[in-house]
């Protein structure tokens, strides 16, 4: 069991996937949790892993974990199994605390372009603890090296996929900027950036307008 709920954790891990994990630290009389028992539990509130209790205690855990991915703190769960009316709606006579933690993705920065200004950008980033993804032809891991993906081809910026949370800093120097930043805006990403002139800035804006943006999709 603990083979497999770790197994599960580092592919979550690698996907970028969000979760949490439970466990079970004080059990008193009936329960069919013990002590230490876990759960890991995905972003969509499904126990993929592991075991603290059924019926009404699986789905407490799983509500109190959903809770916890969305605000990014942890939460002590008190579970009383023995009223059924007012606790979990399974009188089995006794009473658990459940430890929900949750594990988010590291948020990862978007540099479109190659140059000084995207090497430093990358080593800061790399710096500050985000997940460096550098999206460029002319980029390689030489002058990368804190880079956790290089990505050389992608004339349609299809991998430019940040989600919510990410940074994205387009620093091509004017090539292709205005579709990247097209791009960029069409995600869910937290912060957009462009390194460019005032006027190179105010071109693409207006382009961006009569691609159909509006102002608020703009200010970011």
């Amino acid at each position: 069991m603990a083979k497999e709920i770790y197994d599960v954790i580092h592919d979550l891990r690698t996907s970028g996937r969000p979760f949490a994990i439970a466990t079970v630290v004080e059990t008193v009389g009936s329960v069919s949790a013990k002590t230490s028992s876990k759960a890991v539990i995905d972003q969509d509130g499904r126990v993929v892993a592991g075991w603290v209790g059924g019926g009404c205690a699986e789905s407490a855990t799983c509500s109190q974990a959903l809770e916890c991915i969305k605000n990014g703190e942890t939460a002590i769960l008190e579970i009383d199994l023995d009223d059924e009316m007012l606790g979990a709606g399974m009188p089995c006579g006794g009473h658990m605390r459940v430890y929900v933690e949750p594990v988010l993705a590291r948020p990862t920065l978007w540099i479109m372009g190659h140059g000084r200004v995207a090497e430093c950008l990358c080593s800061m980033g790399d710096m500050l603890g985000l997940e460096v993804i550098v999206n460029d032809p002319m980029v390689d891991r030489e002058h990368y090296p804190a880079a956790a993906r290089l990505v050389t081809q992608d004339p349609d910026y299809a991998e430019l996929t940040p989600q919510r949370g990410d940074f994205v800093v387009i620093a091509t120097q004017h090539k292709g900027d205005h579709e990247s930043m097209k791009q960029a805006l069409a995600s869910p990403a937290g912060y957009i950036a462009l390194i460019a002139s005032r006027k190179r800035s105010r071109l693409v804006l207006d382009y961006l307008r009569d691609e159909g943006f509006s102002e608020d999709e703009l200010a970011r």
